[in-house]
Parts: C-alpha cells; structure tokens; sequence
C-alpha cells in the first residue's frame, strides 16, 4: 500500500563538505542545507516532509547528499546539491515524489539537478505478506 505524504523523509547529510571544507560540524555545507531545508519545509504550503539529519550516507565525492523515502515507495539518493542554492529544487522534487503513489517520478519531470544529480534509486522494502 502506498505511503501516505506525511510519512516522507528526508534524509539530508550534515558531515558533507567539500574537500578542504571547514571542520566544525556546524559550518559543513550538508548542515547548513539542513537547517535551510528544516526552515523552508516548516513554512505554509511546503510538502508534509520529515526532514532527519544523518551523519554519512557515504557519498562523500559528491556533497552534498540527501534521500527521498517512504514507506511503499522508491527511495531515491541524490548528490552534487548546493547548499547555497539547492533548497527550492529540492522542494520541487519532493513536491513531485508526494505527488505519486509509488515515489517513481518520471526523468523528464524532475528538477535537473536531480535528474543529473540521482546516485541511486532503491525499491521499497517488501512488508510481510506481500510477494
């Protein structure tokens, strides 16, 4: 059964830099798309997404990294996004993951620094008692 638009994470990586990047946790640029991305998404009219900061997701050649997921859904992990300017396409992009049942939006219809930026696409997980 799909997923409900609320039940949306969004994954976003805080230890990204580039290389050379400042070491404080705080200044890394997967930190500050963090906090943008949390303020944005708690404003009026913003996609019902959960944001959760996660440590690594181990693409660290290409900073910064967030996932997309639900419950039911396709899971999708995206890199090269800039902290400075990615905030609205990944609203769009997350905006157009809520609007299907399955989370597969079509190449075409993705922002393109996701359609250039994708990593990887993950199946849902299989529930017990699905085939």
């Amino acid at each position: 059964m799909p997923s409900s638009p609320e039940e949306i994470c969004l994954h976003v990586c805080i230890t990204c830099r580039e290389a050379g990047g400042p070491e404080d946790k705080e200044l890394r640029p997967g930190a500050i798309l963090c906090r943008a991305l949390t303020a944005a998404l708690s404003q009026k009219g913003s996609p019902p997404v959960r944001v959760k900061p996660v440590e690594c997701l181990s693409v660290c050649k290409r900073p910064c990294t967030i996932a997309v997921s639900a419950p039911g859904r396709w899971t999708y992990i995206y890199g090269d996004l800039k902290a400075d300017t990615a905030v609205d396409t990944i609203i769009d992009g997350l905006r157009r993951y809520a609007a299907t049942s399955d989370g597969l939006v079509p190449w075409r219809e993705r922002p393109e620094a996701f359609r250039k930026g994708v990593i990887a696409r993950i199946p849902p997980l299989k529930t017990s008692g699905t085939a």
